[in-house]
């Protein structure tokens, strides 16, 4: 039985576009069934913290994070916030950093910090203002690339190319820095 050309055209059109669509479904189906997307452990109001010889060193505090340890590269992400606390010898928090977006990844013991990022050292009053920080868990060494402006109580710097320093932010550097220094008459 012949078909006629109008109501073959038709069977042939639709079956292009079912089997067009098939292709489209799988991969749609592979994207979102790929492990390696989805997050193996989440939480919400974590804390960590890292001691050496029963002496806290390091506080971490996060209202939620998830952890991708399938991804290519393993990371944890704290989209929510993140709040980190670093101690003295004798217990007591010597400075901090904040930020808006935080990714840890994990092999490379590497965090990296986005949107309004704030670290501070207590005892001197310096405060570091950036939009992007990264800390360098193993070289215990936090630096940017990024805009930074510290302050304390005298003075208002600027790093027009970023900053270097120890995590607890006993040793800044400032790249291609300015700013206004006050000093004081002797008399």
């Amino acid at each position: 039985m012949k078909l006629p050309f109008r109501t073959g055209s038709v069977i042939l059109l639709l079956s292009t576009i079912l089997l067009g669509g098939c292709e489209n479904d799988i991969q749609r189906i592979n994207l979102l069934t790929d492990d390696k997307a989805i997050p193996t452990v989440q939480g919400t109001n974590i804390e960590v913290i890292y001691s050496d010889s029963a002496k806290v060193k390091v506080q971490i505090l996060a209202p939620f994070y998830q952890q991708f340890p399938d991804a290519e590269r393993p990371y944890m992400e704290f989209n929510k916030g993140l709040e980190v606390f670093f101690y003295d010898d004798s217990m007591k928090i010597e400075s901090e950093i904040r930020a808006d977006y935080t990714i840890y990844y994990m092999e490379e013991q590497l965090w990296h910090a986005t949107g309004n990022v704030v670290a501070q050292r207590f005892d001197s009053g310096d405060a570091l203002y950036t939009d992007e920080l990264f800390w360098d868990e193993a070289e215990e060494k936090i630096y940017s690339d990024s805009y930074t402006r510290v302050h304390n109580e005298d003075n208002t710097l600027y790093g027009k190319k970023g900053f270097r320093s120890n995590q607890d932010l006993s040793n800044w550097q400032l790249i291609g820095s300015s700013g206004t220094i006050n000093v004081k008459d002797e008399e």
